[in-house]
Formats: structure tokens, sequence, C-alpha cells
């Protein structure tokens, strides 16, 4: 299966992401012949963590203000508790989120990545795994959650979600299908 050299959006904040939900998901979509782009607010680098402890910077390939759904086949929102909550607070990730939505292209999410699906209003009816501390939100959002290593709905758009780091064999495995599908 190959992506056939198509961009794949990686949406992060700041700081604060967890540095395997970014870097191995950036490594399958590379390996599958995709082409990641790392998405932020502002332009330069991000800061990315080993659970709470600073890991690497990586530097922003483009900023929200000059992105929309059109230029990717697929959007990843990797985990980090920081990352999960600044970007669900940016108006042009939400409305990046909504993009992808209403386009009908996949949408993969790990561990805090997802608060900004709740933000942008499109796991009403939706079928998703997450952090445990995300479920509530989930639920008062119209999703069922449910915990499981890899969740994938195929509704309006594809979404696949996971809980973990040591979710990323089963969610690249099901990230690298959505797009290259």
């Amino acid at each position: 299966m190959t992506m056939d050299g198509r961009a794949v959006a990686f949406l992060v904040g700041p700081e604060g992401i967890e540095q395997a939900e970014l870097t191995e998901p950036w490594k399958a979509v590379t390996e599958a012949g995709g082409v990641p782009r790392l998405v932020s607010k502002d332009a330069g680098e991000v800061q990315a963590f080993e659970h709470l402890t600073p890991a690497q910077k990586f530097r922003v390939d483009a900023t929200l203000d000059a992105v929309s759904a059109d230029d990717f086949a697929g959007l990843v929102l990797p985990g980090g508790v920081a990352n999960g909550d600044q970007v669900r607070t940016f108006p042009g990730a939400v409305e990046l989120v909504k993009q992808f939505a209403a386009a009908g292209k996949p949408i993969a999410v790990i561990c805090h990545g997802g608060w900004v699906l709740v933000e942008a209003g499109v796991v009403d009816g939706r079928r998703l795994t997450s952090w445990p501390s995300l479920q509530t939100d989930y639920r008062n959002a119209g999703a069922t959650w449910v915990d499981e290593e890899v969740v994938v709905d195929d509704g309006p758009f594809t979404l696949v979600s996971s809980r973990k780091p040591d979710d990323l064999p089963a969610f690249n495995r099901e990230l690298v299908a959505a797009l290259g599908g």
C-alpha cells in the first residue's frame, strides 16, 4: 500500500507534544510514501516531550493561517496533555478540523490530541478511544468512548483513534490504511 506522495497534516501546539505520538506516525506515513507536514499556530519550532520531560524540537512546515484541508490527504492529531489543551484553543485549528471532517478526509487521533475534535463538534455519534481522562468530554460531545487499543470509525470521515504510546503499532497500521486506502 502506498500513499503516492500525498501530504498529511500533523497538527500540533507550540509545546507539550508527546514525542513518540508525533515521530512514530510521521515515520509510518513517510515509509508508506506519504509526505508528513508539521502544522502549528506559529512559524518556528515546537517543543516535544517524553511525558513531562522536554525532548526534541521540530520545525513547523506551515502555519494554520496558510493551510486548508484541500492541501492534505488526511490529518493526524498527536497527543500530549499540554499539546491537546492548546490546540483546541486555536480558532484556526478548530476550523481546520471542521474542514477535514466536512471534506470526508481521514482524521487520526491519539491520547489527548482529540480535545480539538470535541471543540470542532465532529464526534457526535462517533465511536472512538483516547487517554481515559478524555472519556467524559467525548461522551458529553455525543461520542461513544471505548477502552480499546485502536478504533476505526467509518462515518462521514474515517476516524482512527488510540489511547497511548503503547498503542502506536496498531494506530500506525490503521492510520496508513486509512490514508493509503
